[in-house]
């Protein structure tokens, strides 16, 4: 894409633009083709098979002008990060993944994972009320996010996890690899699980925007309990409207997506940053343009 002085936007692909990426690459060849990148963009060519996938997969974004037409594109795999750092650190080796990489002085890559740190200092900001101590926590799902949460919780000091997921097997490898004292729960038993609770934790995907609900009753909860969910496209799931109208206290997932960053910005650029709600407010605006 040659960049100009112009107002582009970036969306999901969708399936109509999938005959322009060939294109774009073309494209790409014939602006930077010097200094041997030509060659490279040949070999790296996707098939139309390869488009497809990816743009099923949600791993394909384009950026659009003014009209809506498609000027360049984005994608990517996800490889094992862990298997190419020289370094992890605890945190990032227990949950399973890296989300930061640092390049050290002498050249060598250390990988961490802040996603836990990003769950739990979202909690404390928007529910401060909210202490470990105060009671069992319910976890629904047992993916990436619920293993950076669970860790968080559990270093925290949560007398108990309980650990909802559909598949009770995943659950369960979970509790092993993470360790505390996690107790998986079939989906059915969620209800059991809720009563005398102190913090209901979403972090699965149902809720987000083009996804199906979270089919859950809130009612078993007490009247104390926090409702926090991870999801912040919408910035008011379902599950926390529901537990609104209970009068729960509820957090969105917007914090933990600013938080998380916190660490690796200043690991890369020697300042701290800070959320505030100036930034939460800019960061709002951009996700409804």
């Amino acid at each position: 894409m040659v960049c100009r002085r112009e107002s582009y936007r970036v969306r999901p692909a969708s399936r109509g633009d999938l005959h322009l990426i060939p294109a774009l690459e073309r494209a790409a060849t014939k602006r930077y083709g010097g200094a041997g990148i030509a060659k490279v963009y040949d070999s790296l060519c996707m098939t139309a098979e390869q488009i497809e996938g990816r743009q099923h997969r949600g791993r394909l974004w384009v950026a659009v002008d003014r009209d809506e037409r498609p000027v360049g594109f984005a994608t990517w795999s996800v490889l094992d990060g862990l298997a190419h750092l020289d370094e992890i650190d605890p945190i990032a080796e227990r949950i399973g993944a890296v989300n930061t990489i640092l390049v050290a002085a002498d050249g060598t890559l250390e990988g961490s994972n802040s996603d836990g740190f990003g769950f739990l200092e979202n909690l404390r900001q928007a529910a401060p009320q909210w202490r470990a101590e105060l009671g069992p926590v319910v976890l629904l799902g047992a993916g990436g996010s619920a293993r950076a949460a669970a860790a968080a919780l559990v270093d925290a000091g949560v007398p108990a996890l309980r650990l909802v997921n559909r598949t009770i097997a995943r659950a369960e490898q979970l509790a092993q690899d993470i360790g505390g004292p996690i107790e998986p729960y079939a989906w059915a038993q969620c209800g059991a699980a809720l009563k005398d609770s102190a913090l209901l934790v979403n972090s699965t995907t149902q809720g987000m925007k083009g996804q199906p609900a979270l089919e859950i009753d809130v009612q078993p909860l007490p009247p104390t309990a926090i409702v926090y969910d991870i999801v912040y496209v919408p910035l008011e799931t379902p599950l926390l409207a529901a537990a609104r109208a209970r009068g729960l206290a509820t957090v969105d997932g917007l914090g933990m997506l600013l938080h998380q960053a916190r660490p690796g910005f200043a690991a890369w650029f020697g300042v701290e940053p800070q959320v505030t709600p100036e930034l939460r407010s800019f960061i709002l605006a951009d996700l409804a343009s």
